[in-house]
């Protein structure tokens, strides 16, 4: 299973606005397998989920779980319509939430995040 997490900071931190997210960690997860080392991924802006339009390959095509500290309803069908189930986190280290996930545990809930009110506006005129 391919596990795509939203970050900033280096990859270090659990991010919010997956949508504006530039860098992901990727992790292709096998049952049973300790944990692989991450992918960093840095996408461009181009292929920034509010900008991307899906016209092409794209570097999280395929994944099929993402983690963020926060996204709006666009992101979220965007993301659907890719196959891709989105969970959102209050755990800001990376590894700590997909051990979580990975262990059926429950994540902490969302911080507050100004710009997901500003992502539900544009949701309404959203393609998505």
């Amino acid at each position: 299973m391919k596990v795509a997490i939203a970050t900033h900071k280096a990859w270090s931190q659990v991010s919010g606005h997956a949508g504006q997210a530039r860098e992901w960690l990727l992790f292709h997860c096998q049952s049973g397998q300790p944990l692989p080392d991450p992918q960093c991924i840095t996408l461009t802006k181009e292929q920034l989920p509010h900008h991307f339009k899906d016209d092409g390959p794209h570097p999280l095509h395929g994944v099929a779980l993402l983690i963020a500290g926060s996204a709006g309803d666009g992101f979220l069908r965007h993301m659907a319509g890719w196959g891709a189930q989105v969970l959102l986190t209050g755990e800001t280290d990376p590894l700590v939430a997909l051990n979580k996930v990975l262990a059926g545990e429950a994540l902490p809930d969302t911080r507050f995040d100004v710009t997901t009110a500003l992502c539900k506006v544009r949701d309404l005129f959203s393609r998505y």
